[in-house]
Protein backbone atom coordinates (compact mmCIF):
# COMPACT_ATOMS: atom_id res chain seq x y z
CA UNK A 1 0.00 0.00 0.00
CA UNK A 2 2.92 2.58 1.23
CA UNK A 3 4.85 3.91 -2.26
CA UNK A 4 7.42 4.85 0.62
CA UNK A 5 10.12 2.78 2.31
CA UNK A 6 10.28 1.91 6.14
CA UNK A 7 12.76 4.34 6.73
CA UNK A 8 10.85 7.03 4.97
CA UNK A 9 7.39 6.43 6.41
CA UNK A 10 9.21 7.03 9.79
CA UNK A 11 10.44 9.89 9.25
CA UNK A 12 7.03 11.29 7.60
CA UNK A 13 5.32 9.51 10.92
CA UNK A 14 7.99 11.02 13.70
CA UNK A 15 7.88 14.72 11.19
CA UNK A 16 4.01 15.00 11.63
CA UNK A 17 4.05 14.20 14.89
CA UNK A 18 6.38 16.99 15.69
CA UNK A 19 5.44 19.61 18.36
CA UNK A 20 3.93 23.24 16.94
CA UNK A 21 4.66 21.03 12.86
CA UNK A 22 1.12 21.95 11.79
CA UNK A 23 -0.14 20.76 8.10
CA UNK A 24 0.39 24.18 6.71
CA UNK A 25 4.64 23.99 8.39
CA UNK A 26 4.64 20.14 6.86
CA UNK A 27 3.63 21.09 3.52
CA UNK A 28 6.05 23.91 3.79
CA UNK A 29 8.90 21.86 4.95
CA UNK A 30 8.01 19.03 2.37
CA UNK A 31 8.21 21.63 -0.81
CA UNK A 32 11.48 23.12 0.49
CA UNK A 33 13.14 19.87 1.60
CA UNK A 34 11.66 17.01 -0.38
CA UNK A 35 11.21 14.58 2.19
CA UNK A 36 10.87 14.53 6.12
CA UNK A 37 14.12 12.35 6.00
CA UNK A 38 15.79 15.37 4.04
CA UNK A 39 14.45 17.78 6.55
CA UNK A 40 17.04 16.52 9.50
CA UNK A 41 19.70 16.42 7.44
CA UNK A 42 20.30 19.73 5.56
CA UNK A 43 22.51 22.03 6.82
CA UNK A 44 20.92 24.30 9.66
CA UNK A 45 21.29 27.71 7.85
CA UNK A 46 19.43 26.18 4.50
CA UNK A 47 16.37 24.87 6.79
CA UNK A 48 16.08 27.86 8.80
CA UNK A 49 15.11 29.27 5.40
CA UNK A 50 11.98 26.89 4.87
CA UNK A 51 8.83 29.38 5.00
CA UNK A 52 6.88 28.89 8.24
CA UNK A 53 9.84 27.21 10.10
CA UNK A 54 12.35 29.65 11.08
CA UNK A 55 14.66 29.26 13.44
CA UNK A 56 12.47 28.38 16.77
CA UNK A 57 11.14 25.70 15.32
CA UNK A 58 14.45 24.07 14.21
CA UNK A 59 14.64 22.31 17.99
CA UNK A 60 12.39 19.78 16.81
CA UNK A 61 15.58 18.65 14.79
CA UNK A 62 17.39 17.70 17.88
CA UNK A 63 14.70 15.45 18.84
CA UNK A 64 15.02 13.21 15.75
CA UNK A 65 16.01 10.22 17.72
CA UNK A 66 12.80 10.84 20.23
CA UNK A 67 10.23 11.19 17.39
CA UNK A 68 11.72 8.27 15.35
CA UNK A 69 11.09 6.62 18.53
CA UNK A 70 7.15 7.55 18.57
CA UNK A 71 7.10 6.42 15.41
CA UNK A 72 8.04 3.44 15.59
CA UNK A 73 5.88 3.23 18.33
CA UNK A 74 2.56 4.19 16.56
CA UNK A 75 3.90 1.29 13.71
CA UNK A 76 4.28 -1.02 16.32
CA UNK A 77 0.84 -0.18 17.51
CA UNK A 78 -1.01 -0.03 14.48
CA UNK A 79 -0.29 -3.85 14.04
CA UNK A 80 -0.83 -4.52 17.26
CA UNK A 81 -4.48 -2.51 17.53
CA UNK A 82 -5.81 -3.05 13.83
CA UNK A 83 -5.70 0.68 12.92
CA UNK A 84 -3.94 1.34 9.55
CA UNK A 85 -1.36 4.86 8.88
CA UNK A 86 -2.24 6.56 5.98
CA UNK A 87 0.49 9.58 4.57
CA UNK A 88 -0.29 12.08 2.16
CA UNK A 89 2.09 10.20 0.35
CA UNK A 90 -0.36 6.56 0.40
CA UNK A 91 -1.89 5.61 -2.69
CA UNK A 92 -5.44 5.25 -0.32
CA UNK A 93 -4.97 8.24 1.32
CA UNK A 94 -8.05 10.13 0.94
CA UNK A 95 -7.75 12.51 -2.84
CA UNK A 96 -10.14 15.17 -1.52
CA UNK A 97 -8.14 16.38 1.18
CA UNK A 98 -4.54 16.52 -1.10
CA UNK A 99 -5.79 19.76 -2.50
CA UNK A 100 -6.69 21.95 0.84
CA UNK A 101 -4.57 23.76 1.86
CA UNK A 102 -5.05 23.26 5.28
CA UNK A 103 -5.54 18.98 5.23
CA UNK A 104 -4.04 16.84 7.23
CA UNK A 105 -1.13 14.96 5.98
CA UNK A 106 -1.64 12.06 8.25
CA UNK A 107 -4.84 10.40 8.79
CA UNK A 108 -5.35 7.07 11.39
CA UNK A 109 -8.04 4.89 9.78
CA UNK A 110 -10.07 1.82 11.65
CA UNK A 111 -12.15 0.21 9.28
CA UNK A 112 -13.20 -1.52 5.64
CA UNK A 113 -14.24 1.36 3.71
CA UNK A 114 -11.75 2.87 1.24
CA UNK A 115 -11.68 6.43 1.66
CA UNK A 116 -11.46 7.43 -2.32
CA UNK A 117 -15.44 6.60 -2.86
CA UNK A 118 -16.96 7.43 -6.39
CA UNK A 119 -19.89 9.47 -4.12
CA UNK A 120 -19.85 11.26 -0.62
CA UNK A 121 -22.16 13.61 0.72
CA UNK A 122 -21.44 15.15 4.29
CA UNK A 123 -24.91 15.43 6.69
CA UNK A 124 -23.86 17.21 9.81
CA UNK A 125 -26.37 19.49 12.31
CA UNK A 126 -26.91 20.40 15.91
CA UNK A 127 -26.29 18.28 18.69
CA UNK A 128 -29.70 19.05 20.33
CA UNK A 129 -31.73 17.25 17.18
CA UNK A 130 -35.37 17.73 17.27
CA UNK A 131 -37.98 15.42 16.02
CA UNK A 132 -38.06 16.97 12.57
CA UNK A 133 -34.02 17.21 12.32
CA UNK A 134 -33.93 13.24 12.63
CA UNK A 135 -37.09 12.21 10.64
CA UNK A 136 -35.49 14.37 7.93
CA UNK A 137 -31.76 13.61 8.30
CA UNK A 138 -33.25 9.81 8.03
CA UNK A 139 -35.15 10.61 4.61
CA UNK A 140 -32.42 12.36 3.27
CA UNK A 141 -30.27 9.38 3.60
CA UNK A 142 -33.06 7.06 2.20
CA UNK A 143 -33.86 9.61 -0.67
CA UNK A 144 -30.04 9.47 -1.52
CA UNK A 145 -29.21 5.74 -1.21
CA UNK A 146 -30.68 5.03 -5.01
CA UNK A 147 -27.28 7.18 -6.10
CA UNK A 148 -24.75 4.57 -3.39
CA UNK A 149 -22.82 7.50 -2.07
CA UNK A 150 -20.73 7.40 1.19
CA UNK A 151 -22.28 9.65 4.07
CA UNK A 152 -19.58 11.66 5.92
CA UNK A 153 -20.40 12.83 9.31
CA UNK A 154 -18.71 13.51 12.54
CA UNK A 155 -20.25 10.49 15.22
CA UNK A 156 -21.46 13.47 17.81
CA UNK A 157 -24.86 13.59 19.14
CA UNK A 158 -28.11 14.45 17.27
CA UNK A 159 -28.20 14.66 13.09
CA UNK A 160 -24.38 12.90 13.14
CA UNK A 161 -25.10 10.02 15.22
CA UNK A 162 -28.76 9.72 13.12
CA UNK A 163 -26.60 10.39 9.53
CA UNK A 164 -24.54 7.23 10.66
CA UNK A 165 -27.10 5.30 11.80
CA UNK A 166 -29.11 5.68 8.89
CA UNK A 167 -26.66 5.23 6.78
CA UNK A 168 -25.69 1.56 8.53
CA UNK A 169 -29.62 0.50 7.93
CA UNK A 170 -29.70 2.08 4.57
CA UNK A 171 -26.95 -0.44 3.53
CA UNK A 172 -24.38 2.70 2.83
CA UNK A 173 -20.95 3.06 3.81
CA UNK A 174 -20.64 5.76 6.17
CA UNK A 175 -17.02 7.54 7.46
CA UNK A 176 -17.08 9.16 10.87
CA UNK A 177 -14.10 11.77 11.36
CA UNK A 178 -13.40 11.97 15.03
CA UNK A 179 -11.98 14.30 16.82
CA UNK A 180 -10.72 11.84 19.62
CA UNK A 181 -7.83 9.94 18.70
CA UNK A 182 -8.14 6.56 16.53
CA UNK A 183 -8.71 4.46 20.04
CA UNK A 184 -11.04 6.48 21.88
CA UNK A 185 -14.69 6.53 20.51
CA UNK A 186 -16.00 9.71 21.59
CA UNK A 187 -19.19 10.02 23.31
CA UNK A 188 -18.69 6.65 24.53
CA UNK A 189 -22.24 5.81 24.36
CA UNK A 190 -21.55 5.85 20.28
CA UNK A 191 -19.62 3.29 20.75
CA UNK A 192 -21.63 0.30 19.19
CA UNK A 193 -22.51 2.58 16.21
CA UNK A 194 -18.81 3.05 15.78
CA UNK A 195 -17.98 -0.53 15.65
CA UNK A 196 -20.85 -1.31 13.07
CA UNK A 197 -20.06 1.11 10.78
CA UNK A 198 -16.67 0.08 10.32
CA UNK A 199 -17.89 -2.96 8.65
CA UNK A 200 -18.63 -1.48 5.85
CA UNK A 201 -17.52 1.74 6.37
CA UNK A 202 -14.89 3.74 8.18
CA UNK A 203 -13.64 6.04 11.77
CA UNK A 204 -10.29 8.24 10.58
CA UNK A 205 -8.85 10.60 12.70
CA UNK A 206 -6.17 12.70 12.45
CA UNK A 207 -4.83 12.49 15.98
CA UNK A 208 -2.83 9.52 16.98
CA UNK A 209 -3.73 6.78 19.60
CA UNK A 210 -2.65 8.15 23.08
CA UNK A 211 -2.97 11.75 22.41
CA UNK A 212 -4.84 14.45 24.36
CA UNK A 213 -8.24 15.17 23.16
CA UNK A 214 -8.62 19.19 22.87
CA UNK A 215 -11.64 21.42 22.89
CA UNK A 216 -9.93 22.57 19.53
CA UNK A 217 -10.11 19.04 17.82
CA UNK A 218 -13.81 19.19 17.31
CA UNK A 219 -13.85 22.78 15.69
CA UNK A 220 -10.90 21.23 13.58
CA UNK A 221 -12.00 18.06 12.17
CA UNK A 222 -15.03 19.72 10.44
CA UNK A 223 -12.94 20.58 7.74
CA UNK A 224 -11.96 17.33 7.05
CA UNK A 225 -15.73 16.43 6.92
CA UNK A 226 -16.08 19.11 4.32
CA UNK A 227 -13.05 18.29 2.44
CA UNK A 228 -14.22 14.70 2.01
CA UNK A 229 -17.63 15.85 0.93
CA UNK A 230 -19.08 16.22 -2.49
CA UNK A 231 -21.68 17.74 -0.99
CA UNK A 232 -22.88 18.93 2.36
CA UNK A 233 -26.13 18.96 4.04
CA UNK A 234 -26.52 20.80 6.83
CA UNK A 235 -29.79 19.54 8.65
CA UNK A 236 -30.28 21.73 11.72
CA UNK A 237 -28.08 24.05 13.11
CA UNK A 238 -28.41 27.18 16.05
CA UNK A 239 -26.95 30.37 15.15
CA UNK A 240 -23.64 29.18 16.27
CA UNK A 241 -22.11 26.24 16.09
CA UNK A 242 -20.29 23.38 14.71
CA UNK A 243 -22.67 22.42 11.92
CA UNK A 244 -22.17 25.97 10.71
CA UNK A 245 -18.57 26.01 11.12
CA UNK A 246 -18.49 23.15 8.63
CA UNK A 247 -20.63 24.85 6.31
CA UNK A 248 -18.80 28.09 5.95
CA UNK A 249 -15.89 26.00 5.92
CA UNK A 250 -17.37 23.37 3.14
CA UNK A 251 -17.95 26.96 0.93
CA UNK A 252 -14.78 28.12 1.09
CA UNK A 253 -13.59 24.78 -0.39
CA UNK A 254 -15.95 25.21 -3.17
CA UNK A 255 -18.57 22.02 -2.56
CA UNK A 256 -22.28 22.19 -2.90
CA UNK A 257 -23.43 23.44 0.15
CA UNK A 258 -27.40 22.90 1.28
CA UNK A 259 -29.62 23.45 3.83
CA UNK A 260 -32.94 22.00 5.12
CA UNK A 261 -35.39 24.46 5.90
CA UNK A 262 -37.15 25.05 8.93
CA UNK A 263 -39.85 26.62 11.09
CA UNK A 264 -39.29 30.36 11.71
CA UNK A 265 -39.62 29.91 15.06
CA UNK A 266 -37.34 27.09 15.78
CA UNK A 267 -34.14 27.71 17.68
CA UNK A 268 -31.99 25.48 15.66
CA UNK A 269 -33.46 26.49 12.15
CA UNK A 270 -32.59 29.63 12.63
CA UNK A 271 -28.67 28.68 10.97
CA UNK A 272 -29.64 26.50 8.18
CA UNK A 273 -32.25 29.77 6.82
CA UNK A 274 -29.37 32.00 8.17
CA UNK A 275 -26.89 30.20 5.20
CA UNK A 276 -29.78 29.59 2.53
CA UNK A 277 -30.11 34.03 3.26
CA UNK A 278 -26.66 34.39 2.76
CA UNK A 279 -26.77 32.99 -0.44
CA UNK A 280 -24.08 30.52 1.27
CA UNK A 281 -26.11 27.11 1.16
CA UNK A 282 -29.08 26.06 -1.39
CA UNK A 283 -32.32 24.88 -0.15
CA UNK A 284 -32.51 21.20 0.09
CA UNK A 285 -35.79 19.72 -1.21
CA UNK A 286 -34.82 16.28 -2.40
CA UNK A 287 -32.33 14.27 -3.72
CA UNK A 288 -32.89 15.33 -7.32
CA UNK A 289 -30.96 18.74 -5.79
CA UNK A 290 -27.67 16.95 -5.27
CA UNK A 291 -27.64 15.01 -8.26
CA UNK A 292 -28.39 17.86 -10.48
CA UNK A 293 -25.30 20.06 -8.70
CA UNK A 294 -23.44 16.85 -8.76
CA UNK A 295 -23.99 15.19 -12.43
CA UNK A 296 -25.16 12.04 -10.80
CA UNK A 297 -27.02 8.84 -12.39
CA UNK A 298 -28.43 6.24 -11.03
CA UNK A 299 -27.15 2.80 -11.45
CA UNK A 300 -27.89 1.56 -15.17
CA UNK A 301 -28.59 4.99 -15.74
CA UNK A 302 -27.12 6.89 -19.14
CA UNK A 303 -25.90 10.09 -18.97
CA UNK A 304 -27.39 12.09 -22.00
CA UNK A 305 -24.86 12.72 -24.98
CA UNK A 306 -23.37 16.05 -24.83
CA UNK A 307 -23.87 17.78 -27.90
CA UNK A 308 -20.13 19.37 -29.80
CA UNK A 309 -19.33 23.21 -28.17
CA UNK A 310 -20.22 25.74 -30.74
CA UNK A 311 -16.87 28.01 -30.87
CA UNK A 312 -18.26 30.38 -33.52
CA UNK A 313 -19.07 33.76 -32.29
CA UNK A 314 -17.03 33.16 -29.34
CA UNK A 315 -13.98 35.62 -28.57
CA UNK A 316 -10.50 34.23 -28.45
CA UNK A 317 -10.39 33.85 -25.04
CA UNK A 318 -13.55 32.33 -24.50
CA UNK A 319 -12.31 29.82 -27.40
CA UNK A 320 -9.32 28.80 -25.65
CA UNK A 321 -11.03 27.79 -22.09
CA UNK A 322 -13.51 25.93 -23.94
CA UNK A 323 -11.19 23.61 -26.01
CA UNK A 324 -9.21 22.92 -23.13
CA UNK A 325 -11.97 22.05 -21.46
CA UNK A 326 -13.20 19.85 -24.03
CA UNK A 327 -9.68 18.20 -24.30
CA UNK A 328 -9.07 17.55 -20.23
CA UNK A 329 -12.59 17.09 -19.37
CA UNK A 330 -12.36 19.19 -16.29
CA UNK A 331 -9.33 20.82 -14.68
CA UNK A 332 -8.51 23.42 -11.86
CA UNK A 333 -8.65 27.29 -12.33
CA UNK A 334 -4.48 27.53 -12.01
CA UNK A 335 -4.53 24.94 -14.56
CA UNK A 336 -6.48 26.74 -16.87
CA UNK A 337 -4.91 30.01 -16.75
CA UNK A 338 -1.19 28.50 -17.01
CA UNK A 339 -2.49 26.87 -20.33
CA UNK A 340 -4.33 29.60 -21.74
CA UNK A 341 -2.15 32.31 -20.42
CA UNK A 342 -5.04 33.94 -18.94
CA UNK A 343 -4.79 35.92 -16.02
CA UNK A 344 -6.57 34.64 -13.23
CA UNK A 345 -8.39 37.29 -12.40
CA UNK A 346 -9.56 37.60 -15.83
CA UNK A 347 -9.95 33.93 -16.27
CA UNK A 348 -12.14 34.08 -12.87
CA UNK A 349 -14.68 36.47 -14.56
CA UNK A 350 -14.88 34.33 -17.78
CA UNK A 351 -15.97 30.99 -16.33
CA UNK A 352 -18.52 32.94 -14.54
CA UNK A 353 -20.19 34.00 -17.47
CA UNK A 354 -19.35 30.47 -18.99
CA UNK A 355 -21.29 28.80 -15.91
CA UNK A 356 -24.23 31.27 -16.46
CA UNK A 357 -24.65 30.01 -19.89
CA UNK A 358 -24.50 26.74 -19.07
CA UNK A 359 -21.76 25.65 -20.84
CA UNK A 360 -19.59 24.91 -17.96
CA UNK A 361 -19.92 24.21 -14.11
CA UNK A 362 -17.85 24.76 -11.57
CA UNK A 363 -16.65 21.74 -8.85
CA UNK A 364 -15.32 21.01 -5.58
CA UNK A 365 -11.36 22.26 -5.85
CA UNK A 366 -11.67 25.47 -7.79
CA UNK A 367 -11.94 23.09 -10.66
CA UNK A 368 -14.36 23.60 -14.12
CA UNK A 369 -16.09 21.20 -16.21
CA UNK A 370 -17.42 21.59 -19.80
CA UNK A 371 -21.10 20.52 -19.80
CA UNK A 372 -21.73 20.78 -23.88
Amino acid sequence: MQNQTHEELRYFIALALAPKVGPGVFKAILAYSGSPTAFFQIPKGKAAKIPKVGPKLLEIRSAEQSLLRQADELLNSSQKSNFEILTSLDPSFPQRLKSLEDGPVLIFKKGNAELNLERTVGIVGTRNATTYGKASTQKIVVDLAQYQPAIISGLAYGIDIEAHRSAIQAGLPTIAVMGSPIDQIYPAVHRKTAELLQENGALISEYAPGSKMMPGNFPARNRIIAGLSDALIVVEAAEKGGALITAEIAYSYNKEVFAVPGNLQSTYSEGCNQLIKKMKASIYTGPNDISEALFWTKPGETKAKKTEVDLSGREEMEKAILLYLKEKGESEIDLISYSTEIPLGLLSSKLLSLEFEGIIKSLPGKKYKLLV
